[in-house]
């Protein structure tokens, strides 16, 4: 059975593990044949992946000399950032879609689904933490400019943290709000804490630091947009660590 994840750069010695929950659009073929019985346009859009956020972390983690973990199943078909308890897990309808073949979805097809792609992947990003003891999590994701009938997000990039653990995050916020022009949101466009979710079970559990930055995924969209997001972003990560440690 294929890993339902990819690691960049295993063996690098780095004390960063950049990760990316929301890698790829793929859905396996056990689940629904391959398909979630949605449109080809709506398995394009940010409600089935992070768009741009596999180039971005994959760049970073090379800036970093750090290892990535990125997970290799849609969001759509069982989300890595969420607990196992929770209702959005699998999620039914989302800015607007109804996703068919998770409409009737019942327990034993959402335990397999856990089994064959969440819990690996869980156990791969708790492995590759685990393996210094003084890891640093950055977590990269990506958000889409405007949600169905919602007004334009403002934000070129957000840092979200937890009150749990945000030293790393706030000098990183310190550091991005110097950059003249540059819009940042202080966990925005989404709130930073959700208990059980990747962050929370992989970093603010064990006292890591850590930090997710959410690109806006416009800025994000080709290769060398990402490697440039990768060239600002890791100096003033480097120097945010610097700063708390």
């Amino acid at each position: 059975m294929t890993a339902p994840f990819h690691i960049h750069g295993e063996d690098r010695p780095g004390r960063w593990l950049v990760t990316c929950d929301h890698a790829t659009n793929r859905v396996p073929d056990w689940v629904g044949g391959g398909s979630l019985g949605i449109a080809d346009a709506d398995m394009g859009r940010h409600i089935a992946y992070d768009l741009g956020a596999a180039g971005l972390a994959r760049a970073l983690a090379d800036r970093l000399d750090s290892p990535a973990i990125l997970s290799d199943f849609s969001r759509l078909v069982i989300d890595p950032n969420r607990g196992e308890d929770d209702p959005t897990l699998v999620m039914r309808l989302y800015d607007g879609t109804i996703i068919p073949a998770n409409r009737h979805v019942d327990a034993a097809e959402v335990e397999r689904r856990l089994d064959r792609l969440y819990r690996p992947y869980h156990a791969a990003l708790a492995r590759l933490a685990a393996r210094r003891s003084d890891t640093v999590i950055v977590a990269v994701h990506s958000f889409t400019p405007c949600l169905r009938g919602r007004a334009l997000r403002p934000w070129a990039v957000g840092i979200l943290h937890s009150p749990l653990g945000d030293r790393l995050s706030r000098a990183l916020l310190v550091r991005l709000a110097a950059e003249p022009g540059l819009c940042v949101g202080d966990n925005e466009p989404y709130s930073g804490h959700l208990p059980g979710d990747a962050i929370d079970r992989h970093a603010l559990a064990p006292g890591r630091h850590n930090t997710l930055i959410e690109l806006r995924n416009d800025l994000i969209a080709t290769p060398e947009a990402q490697q440039n997001w990768a060239d600002r972003l890791a100096p003033h990560l480097t120097a945010a660590l610097a700063d708390v440690t």
